[in-house]
């Protein structure tokens, strides 16, 4: 299975491509998009170019995605549903299936602990990959843990004969929500009205 992890943002968005077939899980590319200024729909555009890029590169069979779970800052808050929206779309657009996990899933998936620090978080990438130093920055470290969170769901959810991020098979208990190219693109045009700068 090879995954694109997506820890999302406009200011920074961090991806990763990893694969695992029968054998130790590798890493095959990884970087962050930064984006800067108050053009937001430009930004977005700049966004989509460069992960459809990756995705031309990497040709992943499925996308992951860390999800907002709780955040006081509506400014941030915003932004990264702007950046998330833009991974939706691309997904739907290539057919590929998309989950989401939350902050604390992809801390226990990596770490063995839903309140792990980041710098916990990238040490353990290091290791689980044997990389020769940390990724920076740590978006990217992120976009990376959200990929073998998703290799990991999956894994456990194939031995229940379910898909990632649903049921009880999922650890953690709280089901990720995997959702289908087609899903993703009806939640991204029933969610378009709502999220400035996003083409329609």
């Amino acid at each position: 299975m090879r995954v694109l992890g997506i820890d999302p943002g406009l200011s920074r968005c961090g991806w990763a491509v990893v694969e695992q077939a029968g054998g130790p899980v590798k890493v095959l590319g990884y970087g962050t998009v930064v984006t800067k200024g108050e053009d937001v729909p430009g930004r977005l555009a700049t966004l989509a170019a460069r992960l459809r890029g990756v995705i031309a590169e990497h040709r992943p069979e499925q996308v992951a995605i860390e999800r907002l779970f709780v955040n006081a800052n509506v400014r941030t808050a915003m932004t990264v549903g702007q950046a998330s929206g833009v991974a939706l779309l691309l997904a739907a657009e290539h057919g590929l299936p998309l989950s989401t996990y939350t902050p604390s899933q992809v801390k226990q998936a990596v770490t063995g602990t839903g309140t792990a620090p980041k710098e916990q978080v990238g040490y353990m990438v290091r290791a689980i990959l044997r990389l020769e130093a940390i990724p920076r920055p740590a978006d990217t470290a992120d976009a990376i843990a959200v990929a073998l969170c998703h290799l990991h769901h999956a894994g456990t959810a194939a031995a229940f004969g379910q898909r990632p991020g649903t049921g009880t098979g999922a650890p953690g208990g709280r089901g990720s929500g995997a959702l289908s190219a087609a899903t993703a693109a009806d939640w991204l045009a029933r969610a378009a009205p709502t999220s400035p700068g996003l083409p329609r």
